[in-house]
C-alpha cells in the first residue's frame, strides 16, 4: 500500500520495492486489496499486455494512518526486538 501511494506502478517494480517478498505472495496479496476495493489493476491492450496497480480512492485514505503506523514501528522497533529476545529466551 505505501509503495503504490507515489502512483501506479508495474508488478516487476513493486515486488523490487517491497523487498524479501516472493512474486506468489504478492500476487495473492494484490488481488486480496484488489477484492477488498483497495488496489485497482490496470490491463493495457500492448503487446506484450503491460499491467498496472495503483490505489483506489478508498486505498488512499490509508496513507495517513499506515504513515502513522510506519512511525511507530521506526520509534519502537528496539522494544520490540528486545521483547522478540526476551520471548525466545523463555521458550
Amino acid at each position: 500500500m505505501i509503495a503504490l501511494s507515489d502512483g501506479r506502478m508495474r508488478f516487476g517494480d513493486l515486488r523490487t520495492v517491497v523487498e524479501g517478498i516472493s512474486g506468489k505472495v504478492l500476487t495473492g496479496t494484490l488481488r486480496d486489496l484488489e477484492r477488498d476495493g483497495l488496489v485497482e489493476r490496470h490491463v493495457y491492450a500492448e503487446m506484450p499486455p503491460r499491467v498496472e496497480y495503483g490505489l483506489t480512492a478508498l486505498g488512499r485514505t490509508l496513507h495517513v494512518p499506515l504513515q502513522a503506523l510506519g512511525r511507530w514501528a521506526e520509534e519502537h522497533i528496539e522494544e520490540v526486538l528486545a521483547a522478540r529476545e526476551t520471548y525466545d529466551a523463555r521458550t
